[in-house]
Protein backbone atom coordinates (compact mmCIF):
# COMPACT_ATOMS: atom_id res chain seq x y z
CA UNK A 1 0.00 0.00 0.00
CA UNK A 2 1.27 3.67 -0.43
CA UNK A 3 0.64 4.96 3.12
CA UNK A 4 1.16 8.66 4.35
CA UNK A 5 2.77 8.67 7.85
CA UNK A 6 2.12 12.37 9.37
CA UNK A 7 3.76 13.50 12.59
CA UNK A 8 3.59 16.58 15.03
CA UNK A 9 6.45 18.75 14.04
CA UNK A 10 7.42 19.59 17.87
CA UNK A 11 9.89 16.36 17.58
CA UNK A 12 12.01 14.44 15.15
CA UNK A 13 11.27 11.33 13.64
CA UNK A 14 12.58 9.60 15.83
CA UNK A 15 12.75 12.07 18.71
CA UNK A 16 16.42 13.20 19.69
CA UNK A 17 15.31 13.71 23.03
CA UNK A 18 11.76 13.32 24.51
CA UNK A 19 8.43 12.64 22.15
CA UNK A 20 6.48 9.82 23.03
CA UNK A 21 4.03 10.37 19.61
CA UNK A 22 7.52 10.25 17.70
CA UNK A 23 9.01 7.52 18.69
CA UNK A 24 5.66 5.54 17.93
CA UNK A 25 5.56 6.95 14.61
CA UNK A 26 9.24 6.03 13.47
CA UNK A 27 8.53 2.67 15.12
CA UNK A 28 5.69 2.28 13.08
CA UNK A 29 6.91 3.82 9.93
CA UNK A 30 9.69 1.90 9.41
CA UNK A 31 8.18 -1.54 10.36
CA UNK A 32 5.39 -0.65 7.63
CA UNK A 33 8.36 -0.20 5.21
CA UNK A 34 9.78 -3.63 6.54
CA UNK A 35 6.65 -5.44 5.51
CA UNK A 36 6.84 -4.06 1.91
CA UNK A 37 4.54 -0.88 2.28
CA UNK A 38 5.70 2.09 0.01
CA UNK A 39 5.29 4.90 2.99
CA UNK A 40 5.80 8.94 2.99
CA UNK A 41 6.42 10.18 5.96
CA UNK A 42 5.70 14.02 6.63
CA UNK A 43 8.16 15.40 9.29
CA UNK A 44 10.55 17.53 10.84
CA UNK A 45 13.58 17.26 7.98
CA UNK A 46 15.98 16.47 11.12
CA UNK A 47 14.13 13.22 10.71
CA UNK A 48 15.70 9.62 10.40
CA UNK A 49 13.91 7.45 8.26
CA UNK A 50 13.81 4.94 5.75
CA UNK A 51 10.33 5.79 4.39
CA UNK A 52 10.40 8.91 1.92
CA UNK A 53 10.57 12.33 4.45
CA UNK A 54 8.46 15.26 3.07
CA UNK A 55 8.98 18.58 5.36
CA UNK A 56 9.55 22.32 4.81
CA UNK A 57 11.35 23.00 7.91
CA UNK A 58 15.04 21.69 8.60
CA UNK A 59 14.72 20.88 12.24
CA UNK A 60 11.92 19.89 14.78
CA UNK A 61 10.17 22.76 16.40
CA UNK A 62 10.34 22.61 20.03
CA UNK A 63 14.35 22.82 19.54
CA UNK A 64 14.20 25.43 17.01
CA UNK A 65 15.12 28.58 18.48
CA UNK A 66 13.68 30.55 15.31
CA UNK A 67 10.19 29.28 15.98
CA UNK A 68 7.68 31.71 17.54
CA UNK A 69 4.50 30.21 16.38
CA UNK A 70 4.92 26.09 15.53
CA UNK A 71 0.91 26.10 14.27
CA UNK A 72 1.94 27.52 11.76
CA UNK A 73 4.11 25.55 10.13
CA UNK A 74 1.89 22.90 10.91
CA UNK A 75 -0.74 24.46 8.41
CA UNK A 76 1.98 24.72 6.26
CA UNK A 77 2.62 20.71 6.73
CA UNK A 78 -1.11 20.10 6.06
CA UNK A 79 -1.25 22.22 2.62
CA UNK A 80 1.78 20.01 1.73
CA UNK A 81 -0.17 16.79 2.22
CA UNK A 82 -3.08 18.28 0.66
CA UNK A 83 -1.38 18.76 -2.72
CA UNK A 84 -0.15 15.44 -2.92
CA UNK A 85 -3.17 13.28 -1.65
CA UNK A 86 -3.58 11.40 -5.14
CA UNK A 87 -0.18 9.55 -4.41
CA UNK A 88 -1.47 7.76 -1.39
CA UNK A 89 -4.13 4.80 -0.64
CA UNK A 90 -4.36 5.67 2.66
CA UNK A 91 -3.64 9.04 5.26
CA UNK A 92 -2.48 8.32 8.52
CA UNK A 93 -2.70 11.07 11.05
CA UNK A 94 -0.95 11.39 14.38
CA UNK A 95 -1.88 15.22 14.68
CA UNK A 96 -4.73 15.49 17.21
CA UNK A 97 -7.42 17.18 15.94
CA UNK A 98 -5.72 19.78 13.69
CA UNK A 99 -6.33 17.95 10.09
CA UNK A 100 -9.79 17.28 10.97
CA UNK A 101 -11.37 20.23 8.87
CA UNK A 102 -9.11 19.48 6.37
CA UNK A 103 -9.37 15.76 5.86
CA UNK A 104 -13.04 15.54 5.90
CA UNK A 105 -12.89 17.32 2.82
CA UNK A 106 -9.93 15.28 1.30
CA UNK A 107 -11.77 12.11 -0.08
CA UNK A 108 -9.23 9.95 0.98
CA UNK A 109 -9.43 6.93 3.12
CA UNK A 110 -7.76 7.96 6.42
CA UNK A 111 -7.14 7.85 10.17
CA UNK A 112 -6.19 9.29 13.78
CA UNK A 113 -4.17 7.80 16.15
CA UNK A 114 -4.96 9.48 19.49
CA UNK A 115 -1.73 9.45 21.48
CA UNK A 116 -2.73 11.39 24.69
CA UNK A 117 -5.40 11.82 27.29
CA UNK A 118 -8.74 12.99 26.41
CA UNK A 119 -10.49 13.94 29.63
CA UNK A 120 -10.43 17.54 28.16
CA UNK A 121 -13.36 19.32 28.43
CA UNK A 122 -12.72 21.36 25.45
CA UNK A 123 -12.31 17.79 23.19
CA UNK A 124 -16.26 17.42 23.30
CA UNK A 125 -16.78 20.75 21.64
CA UNK A 126 -14.27 18.98 18.63
CA UNK A 127 -15.54 15.56 18.62
CA UNK A 128 -19.41 16.58 19.04
CA UNK A 129 -18.57 18.08 15.55
CA UNK A 130 -16.73 15.99 13.77
CA UNK A 131 -18.02 12.93 15.15
CA UNK A 132 -17.19 10.94 11.53
CA UNK A 133 -13.84 11.43 11.78
CA UNK A 134 -12.19 7.96 12.18
CA UNK A 135 -10.08 7.47 14.67
CA UNK A 136 -8.18 5.13 16.72
CA UNK A 137 -7.55 4.43 20.44
CA UNK A 138 -4.45 3.46 21.82
CA UNK A 139 -6.52 1.59 24.95
CA UNK A 140 -9.70 0.97 25.82
CA UNK A 141 -10.06 3.00 28.63
CA UNK A 142 -8.55 6.03 27.06
CA UNK A 143 -12.07 6.59 25.06
CA UNK A 144 -13.87 6.25 27.87
CA UNK A 145 -14.12 10.82 28.22
CA UNK A 146 -15.16 10.51 24.15
CA UNK A 147 -18.18 7.76 23.61
CA UNK A 148 -19.22 9.93 20.53
CA UNK A 149 -16.49 9.43 18.78
CA UNK A 150 -15.92 7.80 15.49
CA UNK A 151 -13.93 4.51 16.62
CA UNK A 152 -12.49 2.25 14.66
CA UNK A 153 -10.52 -0.25 16.97
CA UNK A 154 -7.41 0.14 19.47
CA UNK A 155 -4.16 -0.61 18.51
CA UNK A 156 -1.55 -0.71 21.02
CA UNK A 157 1.91 0.86 20.94
CA UNK A 158 4.52 -1.87 20.02
CA UNK A 159 8.09 -1.65 20.09
CA UNK A 160 10.77 -3.02 17.83
CA UNK A 161 11.99 -6.77 18.99
CA UNK A 162 15.99 -5.86 18.70
CA UNK A 163 15.52 -2.92 20.89
CA UNK A 164 15.95 -4.13 24.15
CA UNK A 165 17.32 -7.25 25.05
CA UNK A 166 16.01 -9.40 28.30
CA UNK A 167 18.06 -8.66 31.55
CA UNK A 168 18.64 -10.36 34.54
CA UNK A 169 17.31 -8.04 37.07
CA UNK A 170 20.37 -8.25 38.95
CA UNK A 171 20.84 -4.93 40.00
CA UNK A 172 19.35 -5.27 43.17
CA UNK A 173 17.52 -2.36 42.49
CA UNK A 174 13.58 -1.06 41.35
CA UNK A 175 13.20 1.10 39.02
CA UNK A 176 11.15 4.52 38.27
CA UNK A 177 11.15 6.06 35.22
CA UNK A 178 9.77 9.00 32.65
CA UNK A 179 8.94 11.98 34.40
CA UNK A 180 8.77 13.31 37.70
CA UNK A 181 5.20 14.89 38.13
CA UNK A 182 2.28 14.66 40.31
CA UNK A 183 0.28 12.13 38.21
CA UNK A 184 3.50 9.84 37.89
CA UNK A 185 3.69 9.64 41.68
CA UNK A 186 7.00 8.97 42.61
CA UNK A 187 6.53 9.66 46.48
CA UNK A 188 4.39 6.39 45.74
CA UNK A 189 7.62 4.48 44.18
CA UNK A 190 9.97 5.81 46.75
CA UNK A 191 7.78 5.07 49.78
CA UNK A 192 7.18 1.62 48.26
CA UNK A 193 10.90 0.92 48.11
CA UNK A 194 11.36 2.01 51.40
CA UNK A 195 8.98 -0.38 52.92
CA UNK A 196 9.92 -3.62 51.18
CA UNK A 197 13.59 -2.51 51.80
CA UNK A 198 14.65 -2.42 48.66
CA UNK A 199 17.11 0.55 46.36
CA UNK A 200 15.11 2.16 44.29
CA UNK A 201 16.91 3.91 41.09
CA UNK A 202 14.74 7.18 39.19
CA UNK A 203 15.77 8.03 35.81
CA UNK A 204 13.40 10.53 35.36
CA UNK A 205 13.16 14.32 33.93
CA UNK A 206 11.64 17.29 35.54
CA UNK A 207 9.91 19.55 33.23
CA UNK A 208 9.74 22.92 34.03
CA UNK A 209 5.56 22.85 34.37
CA UNK A 210 6.90 20.51 37.07
CA UNK A 211 9.42 22.16 38.92
CA UNK A 212 7.99 23.49 41.99
CA UNK A 213 6.10 19.78 42.68
CA UNK A 214 9.58 18.41 42.36
CA UNK A 215 10.80 21.27 44.97
CA UNK A 216 8.02 20.82 47.83
CA UNK A 217 7.18 17.69 47.59
CA UNK A 218 9.54 15.14 45.84
CA UNK A 219 13.42 16.52 46.83
CA UNK A 220 13.57 15.84 50.08
CA UNK A 221 12.42 12.36 49.65
CA UNK A 222 15.53 11.96 47.32
CA UNK A 223 17.87 12.34 50.42
CA UNK A 224 16.94 9.16 51.85
CA UNK A 225 19.63 6.21 51.82
CA UNK A 226 17.61 3.74 49.31
CA UNK A 227 16.87 6.33 46.73
CA UNK A 228 19.66 7.00 43.71
CA UNK A 229 17.94 9.89 41.69
CA UNK A 230 19.68 9.80 37.62
CA UNK A 231 17.76 12.26 36.02
CA UNK A 232 16.88 11.53 32.53
CA UNK A 233 18.56 8.93 30.95
CA UNK A 234 18.33 8.25 26.77
CA UNK A 235 17.73 5.41 24.98
CA UNK A 236 21.56 4.22 25.07
CA UNK A 237 21.00 3.62 28.85
CA UNK A 238 17.70 2.52 29.57
CA UNK A 239 17.51 -1.09 28.33
CA UNK A 240 20.56 -1.57 31.01
CA UNK A 241 19.14 0.56 33.40
CA UNK A 242 15.83 -1.44 32.93
CA UNK A 243 17.08 -4.51 32.39
CA UNK A 244 19.27 -5.22 35.96
CA UNK A 245 16.55 -3.67 37.92
CA UNK A 246 14.44 -6.28 39.96
CA UNK A 247 11.06 -4.41 38.92
CA UNK A 248 9.39 -1.65 37.29
CA UNK A 249 7.39 0.79 39.96
CA UNK A 250 4.54 2.23 37.84
CA UNK A 251 2.30 3.86 40.64
CA UNK A 252 0.27 6.32 38.51
CA UNK A 253 -2.90 8.89 39.75
CA UNK A 254 -3.95 9.09 36.63
CA UNK A 255 -5.74 7.67 33.80
CA UNK A 256 -2.82 6.74 31.34
CA UNK A 257 -3.53 6.12 28.04
CA UNK A 258 -0.92 3.76 27.64
CA UNK A 259 2.74 3.91 29.30
CA UNK A 260 5.15 3.22 26.83
CA UNK A 261 7.50 2.60 29.46
CA UNK A 262 5.42 -0.55 31.01
CA UNK A 263 5.94 -2.16 27.46
CA UNK A 264 10.02 -1.09 27.09
CA UNK A 265 10.52 -2.69 30.97
CA UNK A 266 8.85 -5.84 29.69
CA UNK A 267 10.36 -5.82 26.56
CA UNK A 268 13.57 -6.21 29.25
CA UNK A 269 12.02 -9.30 31.37
CA UNK A 270 11.06 -7.03 33.77
CA UNK A 271 7.91 -7.22 35.66
CA UNK A 272 6.10 -4.36 36.22
CA UNK A 273 4.30 -3.49 39.85
CA UNK A 274 1.17 -0.89 38.66
CA UNK A 275 -1.32 0.88 39.82
CA UNK A 276 -5.06 0.35 38.37
CA UNK A 277 -5.54 3.13 36.26
CA UNK A 278 -6.57 4.32 33.08
CA UNK A 279 -4.53 1.65 30.09
CA UNK A 280 -3.14 -0.64 33.11
CA UNK A 281 -5.12 -3.37 33.31
CA UNK A 282 -4.98 -3.71 30.02
CA UNK A 283 -1.70 -3.66 29.26
CA UNK A 284 -0.71 -5.64 32.42
CA UNK A 285 -0.66 -9.07 32.10
CA UNK A 286 -1.48 -9.99 35.77
CA UNK A 287 0.37 -12.42 37.57
CA UNK A 288 2.37 -13.06 33.86
CA UNK A 289 4.16 -9.24 33.23
CA UNK A 290 3.78 -8.32 36.31
CA UNK A 291 1.19 -7.08 39.40
CA UNK A 292 -1.71 -4.45 39.34
CA UNK A 293 -2.64 -3.19 42.61
CA UNK A 294 -4.36 -0.83 44.55
CA UNK A 295 -2.56 1.01 47.37
CA UNK A 296 1.25 0.95 48.88
CA UNK A 297 0.54 -2.23 50.87
CA UNK A 298 0.00 -4.20 48.05
CA UNK A 299 2.37 -2.97 45.96
CA UNK A 300 4.86 -3.60 48.68
CA UNK A 301 3.68 -7.24 48.99
CA UNK A 302 3.92 -7.83 45.34
CA UNK A 303 7.55 -6.44 45.15
CA UNK A 304 7.95 -9.38 48.34
CA UNK A 305 6.95 -11.70 45.63
CA UNK A 306 8.40 -10.43 42.55
CA UNK A 307 10.83 -13.40 41.89
CA UNK A 308 7.52 -15.77 41.28
CA UNK A 309 7.29 -14.08 38.57
CA UNK A 310 9.54 -15.67 34.75
CA UNK A 311 11.65 -12.99 33.05
CA UNK A 312 11.08 -15.20 30.41
CA UNK A 313 7.46 -14.98 30.51
CA UNK A 314 7.19 -11.29 30.54
CA UNK A 315 9.66 -11.44 27.52
CA UNK A 316 7.46 -13.50 25.61
CA UNK A 317 4.04 -11.36 26.37
CA UNK A 318 5.80 -8.62 25.49
CA UNK A 319 6.92 -10.07 21.81
CA UNK A 320 3.26 -11.40 21.32
CA UNK A 321 1.42 -8.04 22.19
CA UNK A 322 3.75 -5.10 21.89
CA UNK A 323 6.19 -5.64 19.31
CA UNK A 324 6.64 -3.36 16.41
CA UNK A 325 5.02 -6.17 14.23
CA UNK A 326 1.67 -6.68 15.72
CA UNK A 327 1.14 -2.73 15.98
CA UNK A 328 2.10 -2.31 12.23
CA UNK A 329 -0.06 -5.70 11.09
CA UNK A 330 -3.01 -3.98 13.36
CA UNK A 331 -2.54 -0.78 11.36
CA UNK A 332 -2.36 -2.41 8.22
CA UNK A 333 -5.58 -4.37 8.55
CA UNK A 334 -7.36 -1.18 9.03
CA UNK A 335 -6.03 0.47 6.42
CA UNK A 336 -7.29 -2.36 4.13
CA UNK A 337 -10.51 -2.02 5.12
CA UNK A 338 -11.11 1.97 5.30
CA UNK A 339 -9.58 1.69 1.51
CA UNK A 340 -12.65 -0.79 0.47
CA UNK A 341 -15.19 1.21 1.99
CA UNK A 342 -17.26 2.68 0.29
CA UNK A 343 -17.42 6.72 0.04
CA UNK A 344 -20.65 6.90 2.45
CA UNK A 345 -18.21 5.86 5.19
CA UNK A 346 -16.94 9.84 5.35
CA UNK A 347 -20.26 10.78 5.95
CA UNK A 348 -22.04 8.04 8.35
CA UNK A 349 -20.36 7.15 11.67
CA UNK A 350 -19.42 3.66 12.79
CA UNK A 351 -20.26 2.19 16.09
CA UNK A 352 -17.43 1.77 18.46
CA UNK A 353 -14.89 -0.34 17.65
CA UNK A 354 -17.53 -1.90 15.38
CA UNK A 355 -15.23 -4.07 12.84
CA UNK A 356 -17.93 -5.34 11.07
CA UNK A 357 -19.46 -1.94 10.11
CA UNK A 358 -16.62 -1.22 8.62
CA UNK A 359 -16.54 -3.96 6.27
CA UNK A 360 -19.84 -3.26 4.78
Amino acid sequence: MKIAQISPLYESVPPKLYGGTERVVSYLTEELVKQGHEVTLFASGDSSTSAKLVSHINSALRLNQLVEDPLAHHIVQMQELAERVQEFDVLHFHTDYLHFPLSALLRKPHLTTLHGRLDIPDLQYVYNKFRTQPVVSISDAQRKPLVQANWLDTVYHGLPLDLYRKGDGDGGYVAFIGRISREKRPDRAIEIARRAGVKIKIAAKVDKADEAYFETEIRHLLEQPHVEFIGEIGEDSKGEFLGKAKALLFPIDWPEPFGMVVIEAMACGTPVIAFNHGSVPEIVNKGESGFIVESIDEAVQALENIDLLDRNKVREVFEKRFSARVMAENYVRLYEQLAGRKESFFHTPSKKGNMMEMEK
